[in-house]
Formats: C-alpha cells, structure tokens, sequence
C-alpha cells in the first residue's frame, strides 16, 4: 500500500479542507520531498480561494503541479520548500524549493526542484517565488543608475521589489502605501516610504503593485513625462478605470504590464527559468527579507486560516505555513 500525505484543497470559492493523498514511490529522475514550510502568496492566492480568477484565464492561471480546477475543487499554490528523503545521492537530504501547493509529501522530477544555497534558512526560501517575479519585473523595467523610482503596494511583491532596487547605486527609491504600518517594512528593506499622498513624484519609473484603481492612477501622475509605469497587479475578474484622457498622451507616458509566466523579453534568449528561480534564491541570502513574512501556522489550521487572510482579517504579507515532521 502507498504511504499517504496530506493536502490543502480548495473545495468550493470560501471554503477548504485537508485531504489524503497516496504518495508514489519516486521512479528514476524522481525525488520525494518532505515539506518542512510553505508560503501563501497573498495576492494571486487568497484571490484563488475567493473564486476570483476569471474563466477565460483558468488555463494561464494554473499552477505547475495544480490539480483539479477553477473555481474548485483545487489544489492550489506554489511556495513549498522541503527536504530530499528518497532521489539521487547528490539531492538527498538536501533543502530544495519547489512551485507545488501545500503538501507534506509529494513525489517530482529531479528538474522541479532547487536546491536552496547554504546561506538561505528554509524559511525565508519560501519567498522565492515573490523575488523571482520581482527580478523579472525589473528585467522588464531596467531601471537605471540614479533614477527615481515609486513602488505603489507595499505587499509581497511590491515590497519585494523595492528591496531589490534598495541595491541600486544612487536610485531614489520610495515604497508607497496607504497603511502607515508598512513603513516599518520599507525600513527593513532599506528603501524610503510615503503614504500615497505624499509621495514623491517627477519619477523614471513607477512600479505599480497595489491591485486598485487608485493606485494605477495614483502611479501615472507621480511620473515625470515620457516615464513609464510597470503594472505588476493582477486584478482578476474585476475591471479597472483609469485617467486616460487627462495628460496620459500629452505627457507621453507608457504603461506596460510585467507577468512571470514567461521570463522577460529581455533576458530570454540568455536566461532559463531555472536560471531566474536560482538568482531568485540566491539574493534571499539578505536577511532583510525576513521582514516579508508576516505570519505563521500550523499546515492543520490552514482551512480556518485561509478564510481569514482573504477577508484581510488577518494582516500582513507573506504568511508562512509550517509543517511537522512526522
């Protein structure tokens, strides 16, 4: 008989439960992971578990090793960092990241997981699914040396990508947020932070991350002209208004969408996803990402959890689910 795992399902838009799963013994070029902590993506996650994700982009959004489908039953998610217990000798026992929903055990090829450098705790490896979209994202922008530059969102992906840019040589970088509580991310980060109606403006670049109407607007005025907003938010089913016939044509201004799906135009034809995943892991050696992760819980309680953190009940930004090790 199969030993079993046990995994999160999304069992109808609201509502979730754990179920058991047979676990395969791995075949050749397989590998067994043990979870040992996973993350829930805030924004593309708990909008799954909402029943959000509009019909004519159920394939787009699918997970790498989603089964079932929208609007459920599902299981959903893409943050899972474990431990090699059965595979080739050079991955066993070692801390691997993997985009598979929330699961004990589960059984993969050899070329789905990555290991996490020696320098990353397990639990900060969690985030690297949030840096990679943010590392594409700034392939799609190319911010500059000394440019001034506006993150609109502070949550998982914008925060993150305010960290990355906090690296640029003499680029003015400013997290912007309506709730003053992130101002202590953006510290952690090393960037500035404003609430949107203070913000700095005449900026290069404005990276847009809050998901709102206000936001998107807010972003194209902060923009000097002929700047550009990169929107990062995925709205779902909900339509957006936008200010398009003020000074959107006279001041020139570009707004263009960044998505991980693919790897960024200008670094395909050199960089893999495996390639972008690696670097993704690697800059999380900073510990100042640590300051993402918000919360924390048990695998059992994540149906009485999930509800929660998408009514906002719960607050904060990457929430990280722990796993025992029986």
């Amino acid at each position: 008989m199969e030993p079993t795992a046990r995994a999160f399902w999304l069992r109808s838009p609201g509502h979730g439960e754990i179920r058991e799963h047979p676990v395969p013994k791995p075949a050749e070029g397989e590998v067994l992971v043990r979870a040992l902590c996973s993350g829930v993506s805030r924004g593309t996650e708990t909008l799954v578990f909402r029943g959000g994700v509009p019909e004519n982009q159920y394939t787009a959004m699918r997970a790498p090793f989603q089964e079932g489908d929208f609007p459920g039953p599902v299981k959903y998610g893409y943050l899972s960092v474990g431990q090699v217990e059965e595979g080739p000798s050079s991955l066993l026992g070692r801390t691997v990241f993997c985009l598979y929903p929330h699961q004990t055990r589960y059984v993969v090829p050899v070329d789905a997981v990555t290991v996490v450098p020696d320098g990353v705790p397990a639990a900060r490896a969690i985030l690297a699914g949030t840096v990679e979209t943010a590392v594409n994202a700034l392939w799609d922008a190319a911010p500059l040396v000394g440019d001034r530059i506006a993150v609109i969102g502070g949550g998982m992906v914008g925060s993150s990508v305010a960290a990355l840019l906090a690296r640029f040589p003499g680029v003015r970088v400013q997290l912007v947020d309506a709730d003053p509580a992130r101002a202590g991310i953006a510290r952690a980060i090393g960037a500035d932070f404003a609430l949107p109606e203070e913000a700095k403006g005449d900026c290069d670049l404005v990276v847009h991350a809050s998901a709102t109407d206000a936001g998107l607007a807010r972003a194209l005025e902060l923009l000097r002209p002929e700047g550009t907003v990169l929107e990062l938010s995925w709205y779902g089913d909900r339509r957006v208004s936008l200010p398009l016939g003020e000074a959107f044509h006279s001041r020139r201004l570009v707004l263009r969408s960044s998505q991980v799906g693919s790897v960024s135009p200008a670094r395909r034809a050199s960089r893999t996803y495996a390639d972008r995943l690696a670097l993704a892991l690697e800059l999380l050696a900073d510990p100042a990402f640590d300051a993402l992760v918000t919360g924390e819980c048990a695998f059992e309680e994540l149906p009485d959890v999930l509800p929660r953190l998408a009514s906002g009940e719960i607050p904060g930004l990457c929430h990280r689910v722990l796993y025992t090790a029986g």
